[in-house]
């Protein structure tokens, strides 16, 4: 029995290569003996599909389409995908694919201002996910806000396997050390970090905006903000940013490199804003390691313990209760770590990667019996 696995390969720009390559290498461990994995098979018993919004997964689309089978939504969003691989009139017949006849007008006003269409929440309000869901033997999502999305366009057998933490060599306590040293930050100072590609959806200018006035009235405060730009609009705004002593910036992190600078953060950032459905895989890791990360409210974070985390809503309140959590984690450290321990408990029990592979090998054996 082959099983065709279609992904981002390893290395590419994008969270859901690194999940994939973890995942498909513990599930060749674990399968049961006849069952072969095979990279981007041509042909197998059943393909399993890795879908993002963007363009990274346009052949893998265009198969989970063709031959319909396991479907791994990573964003229930695939709108932004759609608009740059689609042409004008292919776009609207899609939109009126999803969303009827009816809207046809909305489509042609979606395509007519889609320059806005990283900011612009009409984007996220249609996900556009019909067609890759609808005819799919099964649909794996990582959080309920994604189930719903999936099941709204059409998804029939949808199963939540949560996104998995998985840490094999943590840094220890002289590196991290050794990093914040490198980064000028001194003994005592509560440093924050946003990690990964850097998307408008992150918040990245009302975090700076809500540290910015943190630090003026707590001065040991620092920001870490390490990944690359998406897109070079985003990049223009971060560069015209006035620089601050206390915000520091990298680039893009290795594996090795990532696992030293956020053990070496005392809390982490990751709002999002608009929502495509998606759980973080950096959150997810922050909360492994015992830190305390400052979410946005919403579905896909609504199944996180109150305990084990720090939210914020979206819209106008952002700004004010983002410098709030960031002040509280700032004035008691202990609870910021209690927060911390919380949100390991919490990924052990419910993210761990045995977990994910045997919610995975279930959901293969209940579609493929027998090979056909």
């Amino acid at each position: 029995m082959t099983i065709g696995w279609h992904a981002p390969p390893k290395g590419a720009p994008t969270g859901v290569a690194d999940y994939a390559d973890t995942l498909v290498k513990a599930l060749r461990h674990s399968a049961r003996p006849g069952i072969t994995i095979q990279d981007n098979a041509s042909t197998a018993d059943c393909h399993i599909s890795h879908l993002g919004n963007n363009r990274l997964h346009a052949d893998i689309y265009t198969r989970a389409i063709g031959k319909p089978g396991i479907v791994v939504i990573h964003d229930a969003v695939l709108h932004h995908f759609l608009l740059g691989a689609l042409s004008e009139a292919e776009y609207v017949e899609e939109f009126v694919y999803n969303y009827g006849e009816w809207n046809r007008h909305v489509g042609e006003d979606l395509w007519r201002d889609r320059a806005a269409c990283s900011v612009d929440p009409r984007y996220f309000q249609y996900p556009m996910l019909r067609r890759a869901v609808e005819q799919a033997k099964a649909v794996i999502v990582h959080n309920p806000g994604a189930a719903t999305i999936a099941t709204a366009h059409g998804a029939r057998n949808v199963r939540i396997i949560p996104h998995f933490f998985e840490q094999s060599h943590p840094p220890d306590a002289f590196e991290t050390t050794r990093f914040r040293e490198a980064l000028g930050v001194k003994p005592g100072t509560t440093l924050f970090g946003i990690f990964g590609y850097l998307r408008e959806t992150k918040r990245l200018l009302p975090c700076m905006r809500a540290f910015r006035r943190l630090h003026e009235v707590r001065p040991e405060t620092a920001l870490l903000i390490a990944g690359e730009a998406v897109s070079g609009d985003l990049n223009r705004l971060l560069s015209s940013e006035p620089p601050h002593p206390a915000i520091h910036r990298m680039g893009y992190l290795s594996d090795s490199q990532l696992g030293i600078a956020s053990a070496a953060v005392d809390c982490g950032v990751n709002l999002r804003f608009p929502a495509a459905g998606e759980t973080s895989g950096i959150a997810i890791h922050l909360m492994g390691i015992a830190k305390p990360v400052i979410l946005t409210e919403g579905p896909e974070t609504a199944d996180i313990p109150d305990a084990a985390c720090l939210r914020v809503p979206a819209g106008h309140e952002e700004g004010e209760v983002l410098f709030r959590q960031m002040a509280f984690v700032t004035e008691f450290p202990a609870l910021g770590r209690r927060i911390g321990e919380a949100a390991a408990a919490h990924i052990e029990r419910h993210h761990s990667l045995a977990n994910a592979v045997e919610g995975y090998l279930q959901v293969i054996d209940s579609i493929v019996v027998e090979p056909r």
